[in-house]
């Protein structure tokens, strides 16, 4: 099958945003992706650099204009979309980044809001989101069962191996990282860190994972794009720029997650009863 990763500068105007990814999920479309994944908060500049009420102010409840525009580009290409993430503001008057998912004929399908929240300078998430209760969600995309995962989520082996242990083949994390002026400095190798971290995840669950970042200077930070596609033995089989707006398409074989899962058999190895220190 044929996927796809969105990965695009993001502006301080919402309709200029919006009409760009609508044309970049065209492009997919037309290049014959069958599944798309648009980047973490994809409609907004990031803002949780700063800590600023006014920004609570763009939250959307689902539906809503964003999660309709979701829809329609879904339906309009006859796509499965993953809508990156949005700003969402729950009916329990909480906050959460959201990851909607839709079928071709535009039909909600998935919903999943970001598990794990990091909270560190230019990073000051737990201001604005409430970590996810909602677990972690499986979607049948016809050819294929995926999950979405949230950008600060993809550091934690755990989510990753719970959605391996229930069927999923590809795991799709929308993420928005980027280097910032002491991270370059004191960690020059985060960028390949970041990648690492998720060949990781596939390698050891024999699965695909699918990772779309943004590009650009947005504030103090500087994202560093490099979207990528990473096969079931953990090897990269796309790779997008580090600096350039890019439809990364690729097709992708499912029958590699067999020879991966069926050679080295690690999920049957498990040993369950030995881990319950991990959530003590």
């Amino acid at each position: 099958m044929k996927i796809a990763l969105i990965q695009t500068r993001v502006s301080d105007r919402l309709e200029e945003n919006l009409d760009k990814t609508a044309r970049f999920i065209k492009q997919a479309a037309k290049k014959g992706a069958e599944v798309v994944c648009l980047q973490e908060l994809f409609a907004h500049r990031y803002f949780a650099q700063t800590k600023d009420e006014k920004f609570f102010e763009i939250a959307e409840t689902v539906p809503g204009n964003l999660s309709a525009y979701l829809a329609g580009c879904a339906s309009a290409n006859k796509v499965t979309l993953i809508g990156g993430s949005i700003y969402e503001k729950g009916g329990d008057g909480k906050y959460y980044n959201t990851s909607l998912i839709y079928d071709p004929r535009g039909k909600l399908t998935g919903k999943y809001r970001k598990m794990h929240i990091p909270h560190d300078p230019n990073y000051y998430e737990q201001y604005y989101f409430t970590p996810g209760d909602l677990g972690y969600v499986q979607v049948n995309a016809a050819k294929a069962i995926i999950a979405p995962l949230i950008c600060y989520d993809q550091w934690y082996p755990e989510a990753a191996r719970i959605n391996a242990i229930q069927g999923v083949q590809i795991i799709f994390y929308p993420t928005a990282i980027g280097w910032f002026k002491e991270l370059k400095r004191d960690e020059p190798f985060s960028a390949k860190r970041w990648e690492d971290a998720m060949r990781a995840h596939a390698s050891l669950n024999g699965i695909f994972v699918a990772a779309a970042n943004r590009v650009g200077r947005e504030g103090d930070l500087g994202f560093w794009g490099g979207s990528f596609i990473a096969d079931p033995f953990g090897e990269v089989v796309a790779r997008a720029s580090r600096s350039k707006e890019e439809v990364l398409v690729a097709s992708i074989d499912l029958s590699r997650i067999r020879l991966s899962q069926e050679g080295w058999r690690f999920l049957d190895n498990r040993r369950p009863q030995s881990y319950s220190d991990l959530v003590r």
